[in-house]
């Protein structure tokens, strides 16, 4: 998976779904094959789309659009 594609579909996940989502729930939405996030398209992704990522519950990261 490039990181265009990588980006246009967590972005399109997250128009859908305005309270957020965990990563577990966007790995397993979008059949994505990785198992953690990558740092380096995960700050990508703050700059780019807006991606916000805010404490949940326990130790998950809500991962949303600005």
């Amino acid at each position: 998976m490039t990181y265009p594609n990588f980006k246009a579909d967590i972005q399109r996940y997250l128009r859908h779904h305005p309270d957020g989502v965990t990563w577990a729930e966007l790995r397993d939405s979008l059949s994505l094959p990785y198992l953690r996030p990558c740092p380096e398209w995960t700050r990508r992704l703050e700059q780019e789309i807006g991606l916000v990522r805010r404490k949940g519950a326990g130790r998950a990261l809500v991962w949303s659009l600005e």
